[in-house]
């Protein structure tokens, strides 16, 4: 059994609760098991790094250090917590002021980290360490006729690793296609979805969002998939502020990755969270 230390972050507690539980249910079929670090804490979101860069990394730090004490890799569903503790990782190891820095700051909590393990997106696990055959192999209800746009985001490719692709990715795609649905040819599965600029820039931000769903809908996609908390806040709950602000009439569902997954393995909709959703995707998945 592969197994890994989880950071759930802060959006999977409440708001995103459905990507914990079905993180959870998919692993648990798919022979992983995911132990959440105790006492863990906010992974300073992304504004923070903007506000107080040493105390946001810090807050990074701690996480990795409890992580570091079970002896596992970190996997984190959310892209910004992903993204932020990778680069807390990364910076520490190239700048050893900071390292002693954050470390002398931690002291305090008891707790050291030396950058001995490293920080996987959830998805990049299913992908690299579960891989599309073994996925495939466990699929009892495939999600055929179902089309699904992948939404990549922007966090989850960046930072860049060697061997990937930010521009032309596909392993969103070809996880979708071992699970037995179809996706659609997205072009702007790595655009930002505006983030956290709905607060500071509504009208700026509904537009990326409008921009998003009408791809989507170009492409007939029945389905939305994505990765990210963020993203399928803005995607799902802005769609009623799109179609106020642009004349439109959006209602497209926008699910986790995990969901569509745990439904191709057999798993109850209600245990992964499917239900809850301000655009109900079950009659979407009826069809398939």
């Amino acid at each position: 059994m592969k197994e890994f230390a989880y950071f759930p972050g802060c959006s999977l507690e409440k708001l995103a609760i459905g990507y914990h539980v079905s993180a959870l249910e998919t692993a648990k079929k798919l022979g992983m098991k995911l132990h959440e670090i105790e006492d863990w804490n906010c992974c300073g979101s992304t504004t923070y790094f903007h506000i107080d860069e040493l105390l946001a990394y810090t807050l990074s730090a701690r996480n990795l250090a409890i992580a570091e004490k079970t002896g596992l890799d970190l996997v984190a569903p959310c892209s910004a917590c992903y993204k932020n503790m990778y680069f807390t990782v990364a910076h520490m190891k190239k700048d050893p002021d900071l390292a002693e820095h954050i470390n002398y700051a931690l002291e305090e909590d008891g707790l050291h980290f030396s950058g001995q393990i490293n920080v996987r997106h959830l998805i990049e696990v299913y992908m690299e360490d579960i891989g599309t055959e073994e996925i495939k192999n466990n699929v009892t209800h495939p999600l055929e006729g179902v089309r699904v746009a992948p939404y990549y985001g922007c966090q989850i490719l960046r930072p860049k690793k060697d061997h990937m692709d930010i521009e032309h990715p596909l392993f969103f795609e070809e996880l979708l296609t071992a699970i037995g649905a179809t996706p659609v040819d997205y072009p702007l599965k790595t655009r930002c979805c505006g983030g956290s600029l709905i607060i500071s820039s509504r009208p700026a931000a509904l537009t990326m969002v409008k921009n998003l769903l009408q791809s989507a809908v170009d492409r007939q996609a029945s389905v939305i998939a994505t990765a990210c908390p963020m993203c399928q806040v803005n995607l799902e709950c802005y769609q009623q502020s799109v179609n106020q602000e642009f004349g439109t009439n959006y209602s497209i569902p926008v699910l986790y990755f995990t969901q569509l997954v745990g439904l191709a393995l057999g798993i109850a909709p209600k245990k992964l969270g499917i239900g809850k959703e301000l655009v109900s995707a079950l009659p979407v998945l009826a069809t398939s």
